[in-house]
């Protein structure tokens, strides 16, 4: 029986864990062979240990500087010989805090990370893509992409430009046989989002975030099967496309839920998160 990505090379930037790691195993449990991009050689070493033995490759790339997401494409071209889909996945949040409290250099990061790699690893995968007219590319959105988010400004802007970008290089590049793709994972419960910082007098207003992780939180598996089907033939001509894995559906299903736990009075499952302090840039 032949794989959904049966023959496929991919590339996944921010793919030693959480929610690019799982895509990098859902993608290679149906027979795409993935090329994964961290920071740090440790974090490839420990991804690799969690992916088939000859189907998995990594090296350390800094997605804001175009030279070394230009060693990963060579890198993946190397070892497997081609690029069918690329996943725009690295990211960071900056402090959650009001705009002019942040770090400047955390805000800057954020940008580096969510815009400049973006497009880094845009262009990169299109240079592949364009000339054997094929490919999936595929570019995270999140929080933010539609409307304006106070107190998570760096983050939230860099998605509403993602999704702009995107949205703009299909419609540049459309009957090129590349599926250019925007995807919003939703609310995916990593280390990322318990492992959170506020500028110092905002911790408590990020307690909320608690209730929301339990509401709407998904472990990475569920928006890696999402992410495993943009991958796949069924959305071959589909370029251009934006898929949210957290519908008004599954909202509702959320609220469903903690009413009923209310009703029956059972205690609140415990969501451990570790809020640490920055001082304000001023």
């Amino acid at each position: 029986m032949t794989k959904l990505l049966e023959n496929k090379i991919a590339v996944i930037t921010g793919g030693t864990r959480g929610l690019g790691l799982g895509i990098a195993q859902a993608y290679a449990a149906a027979g795409a062979k993935v090329v994964v991009a961290g920071r740090s050689q440790s974090t490839i070493d420990k991804a690799l240990k969690e992916l088939p033995e000859g189907q998995a490759a990594g090296i350390s790339c800094d997605v804001g500087d175009l030279e070394q997401v230009e060693a990963l494409g060579e890198f993946a071209l190397k070892t497997f010989g081609k690029i069918d889909i690329w996943v725009n996945n690295a990211g960071l949040s900056a402090p959650f805090g009001p705009t002019v409290d942040i770090p400047t250099d955390a805000f800057m990061k954020v940008i580096n990370t969510n815009i400049i790699g973006v497009y880094n690893g845009s262009m990169v995968a299109l240079r592949y893509m364009l000339p054997q007219r094929s490919g999936k590319l595929i570019n995270l959105l999140g929080r933010g992409e539609k409307k304006s988010v106070p107190l998570q400004n760096a983050y939230s802007s860099s998605k509403a430009w993602v999704r702009q970008f995107t949205l703009a290089l299909a419609a540049e590049n459309k009957g090129s046989g590349v599926e250019i793709l925007a995807f919003n994972p939703g609310l995916v419960d990593t280390d990322m989002l318990r492992q959170v910082e506020a500028i110092k007098g905002f911790e408590q207003r990020l307690k909320p975030l608690e209730t929301v992780i339990r509401l709407w939180g998904n472990t990475p598996e569920l928006p890696a099967q999402k992410a495993l089907w943009l991958a796949s033939g069924a959305t071959d001509g589909k370029t251009g496309m934006a898929v949210s894995v957290l519908s008004p559906q599954k909202m509702m299903g959320g609220l469903f839920r903690e009413a009923l736990r209310v009703i029956r009075r059972k205690p609140a499952p415990p969501i451990p998160l570790t809020i640490h302090t920055v001082a304000p840039n001023h």
